[in-house]
């Protein structure tokens, strides 16, 4: 099996060093040239023989012929929810910013170019991209001047996020001067300030713009009751912090107000964290809920996933206050932040770590049953998902420490790379990745599609 994962691992590894030849020995001479055509072998088997029209998968069968990304894909579909085409595309700028050489910046633009083909008219992506003339009638491809068929952005696991983040970088690397992938990525941007709620928040997925008046901007509060069996609802339009997908859209908005130099992008984040601020749950729970629905009570998702406090995205959050804060400099976003951790430290499960879900008003650790039952007990919960889930709270509040002694520290634009100079550690880190290559530049490791 062949995972596109291998790319961006071994891409760094197999980066040709930066120390002159006359600075390295004979055989560190070799060496270098060795993992610079190795590089090359890998992308060139990568972009002929692996991936469709430049877009890339997850995974994929020795021979090619079985595919997938999170579910299965046939032979003219690509990916994009990360580690898809945007993950390999941006391996493959990285490799031209390292090497300077011109074949990785194309291969770049190909992949860049493939996710220009699968942006919707909606203005994002969904999980896949179809190439297929007659299969890709079924969606609304901005490209094909189509408005009809699927049409859905989601913003659930960084898939559209990451792909704009990527055209982004594109678009900077070629000095905006491709049209496609400058007009793709500007009309993302757009596409997402209309989405944002008034209140700053973005829905999990959306195909069209909210009514502001549907929408009122309120304080998160408790409902007055809420259902213990499913009630199945739409919640695609709730305001959704599940799988961090606020957080990658405000990283997302300040990475292009430092792309482009627009003040609308970073006011669009700012907007966002004043949501998170709105959304944070009164005492005895000052934490957060994965999603909330429009009168901002925590609200029902996905059948395993109940209104409660949430002691996962919780944590998220507060790394994206604290990024908020260095952004801004504005201290608004570090008040949430001790009252969270200090409720997340009293809700500590016995083996230290935090359920996912703490029930309403009792705090009581929720769980689910394989059956998809509602309980208190941990004894029989299914595997797919993460119930319980780690405990950062001590980085987090060294973090938070960290982030308010130094102060405001927005991220500048940087072009400039730092290019891997010569070590043994990498040297020999290059040589098994290229020891492990096939004679076609791929890597293959056991495993089942």
């Amino acid at each position: 099996m062949l995972r596109t994962t291998w790319v961006a691992l071994v891409l760094y590894c197999l980066m040709p060093f930066t120390t002159t030849n006359a600075e390295l020995t004979q055989d560190q001479v070799r060496e270098k040239e060795l993992a610079a055509r190795s590089l090359r072998k890998a992308v060139e088997f990568f972009q002929e023989q692996v991936s469709v029209e430049g877009g890339y998968l997850w995974r994929y069968s020795d021979d090619l012929k079985l595919r997938e990304g999170e579910g299965q894909a046939s032979e003219s579909m690509a990916w994009v929810q990360p580690p898809g085409t945007p993950s390999v595309g941006a391996a493959l700028l990285e490799a031209y910013r390292l090497t300077d050489d011109k074949y990785y910046l194309d291969a770049a633009r190909h992949t860049a170019h493939a996710l220009v083909r699968g942006q919707l008219a909606s203005g994002g992506w969904d999980y896949r991209i179809e190439f297929d003339p007659d299969k890709r009638q079924r969606y609304a491809y901005r490209t094909d001047g189509r408005s009809q068929g699927t049409n859905v952005t989601t913003l659930d696991d960084n898939t559209t996020q990451s792909a704009l983040r990527f055209l982004m970088d594109m678009d900077r690397a070629l000095k905006f001067q491709d049209a496609k992938i400058h007009e793709a990525a500007r009309f993302a941007l757009d596409s997402l300030i209309k989405a944002q709620y008034p209140n700053g928040a973005w829905p999990q997925r959306y195909s069209e713009f909210p009514d502001p008046k549907q929408y009122p901007v309120m304080q998160a509060s408790y409902p007055e009751s809420w259902s213990r069996d499913y009630p199945k609802p739409d919640y695609r339009s709730f305001y959704t912090f599940n799988d961090n997908s606020i957080a990658d859209t405000i990283a997302t908005m300040f990475a292009a107000a430092r792309t482009y130099d627009e003040t609308r992008y970073q006011q669009a984040a700012e907007r966002a964290g004043g949501f998170i601020l709105l959304a944070q749950m009164p005492e005895p729970q000052p934490a957060w809920a994965q999603q909330y629905d429009a009168n901002m009570h925590p609200a029902w998702a996905r059948k395993f996933e109940p209104p409660s406090i949430t002691g996962g995205e919780s944590q998220g959050i507060i790394r994206t206050l604290l990024m908020l804060y260095r952004e801004t400099g504005n201290e608004k976003y570090l008040k949430p932040i001790p009252p969270a951790i200090a409720y997340l430290r009293r809700s500590l499960r016995d083996d230290g770590r935090l359920a996912r879900f703490y029930e309403l008003h009792t705090n009581r650790p929720l769980y689910f049953t394989k059956q998809y039952e509602l309980t208190y007990s941990d004894a029989d919960m299914p595997t797919h998902y993460g119930f319980v889930v780690g405990a950062g709270l001590d980085s987090l509040e060294r973090e938070y420490e960290r982030t308010k002694a130094h102060g405001h520290a927005p991220t500048k634009p940087n072009d400039d790379i730092r290019k891997p100079r010569y070590s043994r550690s990498l040297a020999v880190a290059a040589k098994l990745v290229r020891d492990a290559m096939d004679e076609r530049g791929a890597w293959v490791e056991r495993g089942e599609l």
